[in-house]
């Protein structure tokens, strides 16, 4: 019996080859779609994946009331870690960790490399169990002047791991670390990416404020004990910091709460000032396009099967008659339609493979077809057969409810019931294409509003050099050597460049008339001189830091929302205190944003210490700046030949602030595309059907008189009055989804009305260019020839 159904499903595909290219092309653009999908989502799910597991690994949240203000993060004080596992007994053990990407310089003997890393605790490793390929886990970081390398590290350095271990390395030529341990170079689904880990206590030693537990940076996470109640431990650290942090007040409060390490990648962000949403938005936006484009592609599938399913009545009316039960029909035609899945299977696979390359260099990431892997096939076993499932239901179930003696008779017909049905799925499978255009217009818009919008400086022709070896020392003297240089116009020191996000975060300032229980935060950046002229700010009141004032040297820039927090009338001269340092306001300057557009700008104070600098800006010519780079590689390897010249232009690192929004954008172009074609793939099967059923019509209406126009009006209308009112559908839904999806942005961009109305052109043209050139030939066949032929 199986044989035979095969037989007769074979004969079917090849007897209506144009149908069957058209059913298995759909079926392969849905499944090539829903297989990447799959591949970032599973790449997604395995971030932090190699972990061994179950494991009670807690990252720490601090939470902070100023007034009615509330901040939240995993920025926490540095000393956290060490004081947890001491005071806590359910901490089995606890690090403190920085997760800021330093880039350091190395060297060994006549070797410079860059390379990125952090500082941690000496717990590091007993907490993220990464393997150490030489060294022990328990001691790696014990000393101060210990570090921990990557195996990419000790092989650029020393030839091996094990000849690592023990030997010297000299930090950004100052300070000599002995290699304690080598890890193995840590997997790309890593959440923590380094190359190499400088002891905790170095850090403190070398900066002031990690003593302080009113300065929070830092990431703190903690291991539990296996007969600790989580609940019971969230309730318990909840106020922990009430006696350590000593600014606490009846309008400030700190509070700690808790969440699984392995739950933060995905469920990164903070929404309301709780947890919520993150790169787990994206995974469910991508896996709910993958579902709807394979929805689609199902219901092409239905469609053009129903439609000609006049053209095997005779056969089921014959099988009823011989004695074929319901049940076995049914089979027969999802049998069917689980081939044509296969075989669409087989050719997504190969377009899959194909298209890999592309989908990662769009996506970021290094994914493979994991061939081997049991658990991808069961899913692709999972999607066959409910896709084939889904696809051949509603025919099966059609086909086999036909009456026997109305079929051999000649007399079937199809009920109003049906035609609604059809017509139904072809407008649900354009309000769901009409969605994914309308989000990708204004995903598009977005991506544009973010890349024009007026930042209140100018990123353009923006290079920033970081502050390091000589340069630190000699600043001055490359100073004035650079500006005299051509295709160079400003020179200026920062301690944080303006696209770097994380910002330094203070609250313990003074002015005149504030209240003692203000502790709000405001962020704060160091600069020398020439800063406003380097990155093109505009002054509100007064003036930049000058040479010509003495006091400047203790001078506060604030910018428009310091001002408006601290409530401060013609704040020019007045006195202004920033951690213990007393000054004067000297300038304020308009807003700028500092901070990602997803946030709203923060109150800045800019404060005047060029000792705190760690970034050289450097503002170029227009068109000068090949040569400027140029210039500035030769000098800086003049003066500071132990490190190696790096520099960044600050347009690119803005444009890497919204990569998952650049990925997206990208995405939804590919994914409205495949949802448009897979849909006009349906359509223009249903015009091929519909032209092929109606000629006859077609013929005696042109005996008639009908002129082509007036015959192609009749054929192509019901098609438009289908799309019409699909995008009539799709509209609301879509303004609601793209309202919520913008929420995420602070500035933001408004949804115009031409963007409903690009979309419902778009829809009809394609609508048009489809069924247009099949009509027009159904139009222009001869009359006599048709007639012949019935």
């Amino acid at each position: 019996m199986f044989k035979n159904y095969l037989k007769v499903a074979l004969r079917s595909l090849l007897k209506n080859k144009t149908f069957s290219i058209i059913n298995i092309v759909g079926l392969s653009l849905g499944l090539t779609c829903s297989f990447l999908i799959l591949l970032w989502v599973n790449d997604e799910n395995n971030v932090d994946g190699f972990f061994p597991k179950p494991t009670a690994r807690y990252t720490i949240i601090q939470r902070a009331w100023a007034g009615d203000k509330k901040g939240i993060g995993y920025y926490t004080p540095a000393l956290l870690g060490e004081e947890m596992k001491r005071a806590l007994p359910q901490v089995m053990n606890a690090v403190s960790y920085t997760k800021w990407g330093n880039v350091g310089t190395f060297r060994v003997g006549e070797k410079i490399i860059k390379e990125t890393g952090e500082y941690a605790g000496e717990d590091f490793f007993k907490v993220f169990p990464f393997p150490l390929i030489s060294g022990e886990s328990n001691n790696a970081l014990s000393a101060i002047n210990d570090i921990v390398i990557s195996k990419k590290m000790a092989q650029d350095f020393f030839g091996s791991p094990d000849i690592a271990i023990g030997k010297t390395i000299r930090f950004e030529n100052k300070d000599d670390f002995r290699v304690s341990a080598v890890f193995d170079n840590l997997p790309v689904n890593s959440s923590i990416q380094f190359d190499y880990l400088i002891n905790w206590h170095y850090l403190k030693r070398e900066n002031d404020w990690v003593l302080d537990w009113n300065s929070v940076s830092p990431y703190t996470t903690v291991v539990l004990r296996d007969d600790t109640n989580p609940e019971q431990f969230r309730n318990q650290v909840r106020h922990f910091l009430d006696i350590l942090n000593t600014q606490q007040g009846p309008n400030y409060k700190v509070e700690l709460d808790i969440q699984r390490f392995d739950e933060m990648y995905l469920n990164g962000a903070f929404k309301d000032k709780e947890i919520g949403g993150g790169r787990i938005e994206y995974v469910r936006m991508f896996s709910i396009i993958a579902i709807f484009i394979l929805v689609i592609a199902c219901i092409n599938f239905m469609n053009l099967t129903t439609a000609r399913s006049q053209k095997r009545a005779k056969e089921i009316g014959v099988r009823k008659t011989v004695g074929a039960l319901k049940s076995m029909l049914i089979w027969q035609f999802m049998g069917e339609a689980v081939l044509f899945v296969l075989l669409a299977v087989i050719a997504s696979i190969g377009l899959a493979l194909l298209f890999l390359p592309w989908f990662n260099g769009i996506s970021g990431k290094e994914m493979h077809i994991p061939f081997s892997s049991g658990f991808f096939w069961l899913q692709i076993a999972i999607i066959t057969f409910s896709t084939g499932l889904i696809a051949g239901s509603y025919p099966a179930l059609f086909l086999s409810s036909f009456n026997p003696v109305k079929v051999l008779k000649g007399s079937i017909k199809f009920s109003p019931g049906v035609l609604l049905f059809r017509k139904g799925l072809v407008v649900f499978q354009f309000v769901l294409s009409c969605l994914l255009i309308i989000s990708t217009l204004i995903i598009s818009q977005q991506i544009k509003f973010i890349q024009a919008v007026n930042l209140g400086f100018d990123r353009e022709n923006l290079v920033s050099i970081p502050m390091e070896g000589e340069l630190t020392n000699r600043y001055t003297v490359f100073r004035q050597e650079v500006l005299g240089m051509p295709g160079i116009k400003a020179v200026t020191l920062i301690s944080q460049a303006p696209s770097q996000t994380e910002k330094y975060m203070v609250n313990d300032l003074d002015w005149q008339g504030k209240s003692i229980q203000d502790k709000t935060a405001f962020a704060l950046i160091y600069t020398g001189y020439d800063l406003c002229q380097t990155l093109h700010l505009q002054m509100k009141e007064g003036r930049d830091f000058s040479r010509n004032f003495a006091q400047d040297s203790s001078g506060y820039i604030l910018n428009e929302s310091a001002l408006a927090k601290t409530g401060i009338k013609d704040p020019i001269g007045k006195t202004f205190t920033c951690l213990g340092k007393r000054g004067t306001i000297v300038g304020v300057v308009k807003d700028f944003h500092f901070n990602s557009l997803h946030e709203a700008i923060a109150p800045l104070i800019i404060a005047f210490d060029p000792t705190q600098g760690s970034n050289i800006l450097i503002r170029t010519e227009a068109g000068r700046t090949t040569q400027a780079i140029s210039s500035l590689e030769r000098k800086c390897k003049q003066i500071n030949p132990d490190f190696p010249f790096t520099y960044q232009f600050s347009d690119e690192a803005y444009r890497k602030l919204y990569r998952n929004e650049d990925i997206t954008g990208k995405l939804s172009y590919l994914f409205a595309f495949l949802a448009i074609s897979i849909s006009c793939l349906g359509l223009l099967g249903l015009a091929i059907f519909t032209a092929e059923q109606r000629s006859k019509e077609i013929a005696v209406r042109k005996v008639l008189g009908a002129s082509v126009v007036q015959l192609f009006v009749l054929l192509s209308r019901d098609f438009f009055k289908l799309v019409i009112i699909s995008f009539l559908i799709s509209v609301p839904f879509a303004w609601w989804m793209m309202s919520s999806w913008l929420q995420d942005f602070a500035y933001r961009t408004e949804i115009s009305w031409w963007v409903f109305v690009a979309a419902g052109v778009a829809a009809i043209a394609i609508t048009f260019l489809t069924v247009s050139l099949n009509v027009l030939k159904a139009a222009l066949v001869s009359p006599t020839r048709s007639l012949k032929s019935q």
